[in-house]
C-alpha cells in the first residue's frame, strides 16, 4: 500500500519474478483488467472455469486496486476469487488507497468487509512511501545540477 510512485508495483513484480525463479506459477493482472476478464468470462459462459483457473495459481498478483473506477460487480467478483483462494494459495494486492476506503471504492461494504477479513487474516501488509521515487529522483537531479 502507498501513494503513487512509491514502488508498490515494482515490489509486487519483483516478488512475482522471485517466485517464478523458484518454480512457481504466477499470474499478474492490473485490477481493472482482472475484473474485465471475469466479466468477459461470465458473458462467454466460462466464469466458473476462469475462476477455477485463477484459484489454482500459486501466486496471483492484483495490481493497482483503486487506480481506475471499477464496475459495481467488482467487490463481489474479488470476494468470490479471494474466497476460492483463501488458505490455499497466495494472493498479493497493491493499492494506493487505505483499506478503510475500499468499501466506498468498490461500492459494497458487506462484500469488502468479507474480502478484507480473508485477505488480512494471514497478510503481511507493506506500506510504501511516503514520497514518489519518480519525483524524488527528479528533485535529486535538480539538486545535483544546482550544485555543479
Amino acid at each position: 500500500m502507498g501513494p503513487p510512485g512509491t514502488g508498490r508495483s515494482h515490489l509486487a513484480q519483483a516478488i512475482g519474478r522471485a517466485a517464478i525463479l523458484q518454480g512457481y506459477r504466477v499470474v499478474y493482472r492490473e485490477a481493472h483488467v482482472l475484473i474485465e476478464e471475469i466479466a468477459d468470462a461470465s458473458l462467454e459462459g466460462a466464469r466458473k472455469e476462469y475462476l477455477a483457473e485463477l484459484a489454482a495459481v500459486p501466486l496471483l498478483i492484483v495490481d493497482d486496486l483503486g487506480m481506475r473506477k471499477l464496475p459495481h460487480t467488482a467487490a463481489e467478483d474479488l470476494l468470490e476469487l479471494v474466497m476460492r483462494r483463501y488458505e490455499r494459495t497466495s494472493t498479493m494486492l497493491t493499492s494506493n488507497r487505505p483499506v478503510d476506503d475500499w468499501g466506498r471504492l468498490l461500492g459494497d461494504t458487506a462484500a469488502v468487509t468479507a474480502l478484507l477479513d480473508r485477505l488480512l487474516h494471514h497478510a503481511h501488509v507493506l506500506k510504501c512511501g511516503p514520497k514518489s521515487w519518480r519525483t524524488k529522483t527528479r528533485a535529486d537531479l535538480h539538486l545535483e545540477e544546482a550544485t555543479r
